[in-house]
């Protein structure tokens, strides 16, 4: 009777189903595997985006891309971060996982193949699955340099990709490793895209919160590699705040009406979309508003932006309180970012001087640290809560192709983390 779409067995594997049993039965334990700031502390002012936006709850204008308003507030989110989309590259969701689902619709047969990285998280094959897709695996892997090690991104294992694969999806800041694509990674998945005729994807929800100037939010390496002046300075490995040198006239194509778009005539060949949303921009999951920022070649831009709007009309899923809420956040947006990234580097720097480089991979943004302990994770998992009354998350969850690994966030408030992080040193 249900579908094939989802799972034979529904019920707990029999590791979760002890771990509950553990969680239960234990003493009050510190929980590292906390995901939202709104559970740790770190509460955005809703008070003041509720009497900004009240106005506008009851109202009921229906936009298959969303409120021009709130897309015109996402818009001013990513100019203050040195972004120069338009109105009109934005399209409104009521959250990321939403944003998948129209974009496996929009660009997806059944059967066809979405690339996700390994390790990786775990959502992504569910969704793919509930659109009668298959997940293919492409690698992350641990490089050392120096005195640390940090994960890459394996391009060889994008070889692999069967002939069905339609898009490539990259998770920027990734979660669990903490990677971000670099400059180089960047043009390998870019150019891959182009020669296989496929559509790249960027899940940036944790991209307000990267830790090192190695690299950068990945779209301003397409909307800052347009023009000679932008390409030297590029070359040199150098990234630069696309504000200082402003959008050329040149790079803005009018879709009709006066409809102006900011597509640079020479860049990629590939659609690309990135996803983001209040979820973590504010850290407001439960207020259930994301959105899709995309490029595509001019030629290509019209149908693309119509079958997505297609997609999203046969839902209208984002509510006008969400919509309403969403424009008065995300002026909030730059002071939140300010005051979780202070406490993710204060945590980063506790673990990062607890364990050797060797077990614990730099981390280059997001919420999320793995740390190697040396044995079968689920084991590690049980004996950190029952032994020292630590809730961990196990490797092998995220597809980690070895044992021992451990994946925590980095949101707990900062005494709190540090016990628990000496407790799993004392195992």
């Amino acid at each position: 009777m249900l579908s094939s779409r989802l799972p034979k067995d529904l019920s707990p594997s029999p590791f979760f189903a002890e771990l509950e049993r553990a969680k239960a039965e234990s003493a009050p334990f510190i929980d590292m595997t906390v995901s939202t700031p709104v559970k740790a502390g770190l509460p955005v002012e809703l008070d003041a985006a509720v009497d900004e936006g009240r106005g506008s709850f009851d109202c009921w204008n229906p936009d298959a891309a969303g409120w021009k308003s709130a897309r015109e507030a996402v818009v001013e989110y990513y100019r203050e971060r040195g972004g120069n989309f338009t109105a009109g590259q934005i399209l409104l969701t009521a959250s990321t996982s939403e944003a998948y689902s129209v974009l496996f619709k929009t660009f997806c047969d059944s059967g066809d193949v979405i690339l996700t990285p390994m390790p990786g998280y775990p959502l992504l094959d569910t969704l793919a699955q509930l659109e009668h897709l298959e997940c293919a695996p492409y690698f992350l892997q641990l490089k050392r340099e120096k005195s640390s090690f940090r994960f890459v991104l394996d391009s060889d294992s994008l070889l692999a990709a069967p002939e069905k694969a339609k898009i490539l999806l990259l998770v920027s800041p990734h979660n669990p490793t903490g990677h971000c694509v670099s400059r180089e990674e960047w043009n390998i998945a870019v150019r891959f895209c182009e020669e296989n005729d496929m559509v790249l994807v960027v899940d940036e929800v944790f991209g307000d919160y990267g830790f090192s100037n190695k690299v950068s939010r990945t779209w301003k390496y397409v909307f800052g590699t347009c023009h000679p002046e932008r390409q030297s300075i590029y070359e040199t490995s150098q990234l630069v705040d696309l504000v200082e040198l402003g959008s050329k006239e040149q790079d803005l194509w009018d879709a009709g009406g006066n409809d102006l778009i900011n597509l640079p005539e020479n860049g990629p060949k590939c659609p690309i979309f990135w996803l983001n949303g209040l979820s973590k921009a504010v850290g407001s999951p439960q207020l259930k508003l994301g959105w899709m920022a995309f490029y595509a070649p001019r030629e290509r831009f019209e149908e693309i932006r119509a079958a997505l709007e297609f997609v999203e009309d046969a839902y209208l899923s984002v509510s006008a309180p969400a919509q309403a809420l969403g424009t008065a956040l995300l002026k909030q947006s730059a002071a939140y970012e300010s005051r979780v990234k202070g406490r993710l580097l204060q945590n980063w720097q506790t673990l990062r001087e607890a364990f050797s480089a060797k077990y614990c991979p730099e981390v280059l943004g997001g919420w999320y640290a793995v740390v190697r302990l040396g044995e079968d994770d689920e084991e590690l998992t049980l004996r950190l809560l029952k032994e020292k009354h630590v809730l961990v998350q196990p490797g092998f969850f995220f597809d980690f192709d070895e044992d021992g690994w451990v994946v925590i966030s980095l949101l707990q408030e900062p005494a709190t983390f540090k016990e628990a992080v000496q407790r799993m040193k004392a195992l």
